[in-house]
């Protein structure tokens, strides 16, 4: 009697597992049928290749900062840091909070200007600003235009000059697409310079960053003007 109770037993776990095994093989084959019909993905190759080209840049400009700054740390001991260290702290600011969408935009910089001043005038200070930020632009990779550049190179005695502030002999249209510049604010320690790149048509501004650089680098920019020397004429006797 325990002799056949055991054999229906066995039989029916045997049952019971050939009936699990066949139950899972259906799921597999429901699973992999319904992999095969559900639709693709949507294609986001464009803006995946504007996220990776804009990573890529990133840490291509990162790691020629830190370079940099490695060798300025190396041979220039225990100096200040030159005006370029600071402006490559806000162009880490604006690149940061950039649309990627701008990478194949064409760019502008402009002198920076006092916040308490005339806005079409500036100093030493303020065009530098400009030339360091174009030099960080360039880095960077992005595609940039230097406004001031003729048409012509004028010939004179004491050179050759391809770059004029005078309108008049420049093109009257640009293809900007974002123009970078900024304001300065003095303080009795140093300058604060207030950066953002903004849409030449819409007026936007697409990123901001602030900067402050103390006095002692500041000083450190020598304007070119010669003092005028005092002409001795000798007296009658």
């Amino acid at each position: 009697m325990r002799s056949i109770r055991q054999t229906a037993m066995l039989g029916l776990v045997a049952a019971m597992v050939l009936t699990g095994c066949a139950s899972q093989q259906k799921w597999q084959e429901y699973r992999e049928h319904s992999l095969q019909a559900a639709p693709a993905p949507a294609q986001t190759e464009t803006d995946v290749g504007y996220y990776q080209s804009l990573v890529h840049q990133q840490a291509n400009y990162s790691s020629n900062r830190r370079a940099e700054a490695r060798l300025q740390q190396r041979y220039q001991g225990e100096q200040r840091m030159p005006l370029n260290h600071y402006v490559q702290g806000m162009m880490h600011d604006l690149i940061a909070v950039m649309d990627p969408g701008m990478a194949d935009a064409i760019f502008a910089v402009t002198s920076f200007v006092y916040l308490d001043g005339p806005y079409d005038e500036t100093d030493l200070l303020g065009n530098q600003l400009a030339e360091s930020f174009m030099h960080e632009v360039h880095q960077f990779g992005l595609t940039q235009i230097d406004f001031k550049t003729t048409d012509f190179i004028r010939v004179t005695p004491q050179g050759d000059f391809v770059f004029s502030r005078d309108f008049l002999e420049l093109r009257e249209e640009q293809p900007i697409e974002y123009v970078l510049g900024g304001t300065l604010v003095r303080h009795q320690s140093g300058v604060m310079v207030n950066a953002r790149l903004v849409g030449i048509d819409s007026k936007r501004v697409l990123a901001v960053a602030q900067g402050f650089i103390p006095q002692p680098v500041i000083a450190g920019l020598q304007p070119s003007e010669r003092p005028q020397q005092v002409r001795l004429i000798q007296g009658a006797d």
